[in-house]
């Protein structure tokens, strides 16, 4: 399914997002459903990566804040 390229400002509220959903054809909200599916699941791999990112800072910091390290690099 390709995407249209709109760029479109509707000021709705959630209850008028859902409303219009439920009118949708039932293939149309499998459709919806769909296209949710993939960004939540692109939004929880994002997520996932911020925070290896920031767990692994804390543990390799351990490892950094050595005086072994500081030996090891400095005459780089």
């Amino acid at each position: 399914m390709k995407a249209a390229n709109l760029n479109i400002n509707l000021p709705l509220n959630f209850n008028q997002i859902v409303d219009l959903v439920m009118q949708l054809p039932y293939n149309e909200k499998l459709k919806l459903s769909e296209v949710l599916k993939k960004e939540t699941t692109k939004q929880k791999k994002k997520n996932d990566n911020i925070l290896t990112h920031f767990a692994s800072e804390k543990v390799l910091a351990n490892d950094w804040l050595l005086p072994e390290e500081d030996e090891a690099w400095k005459d780089l």
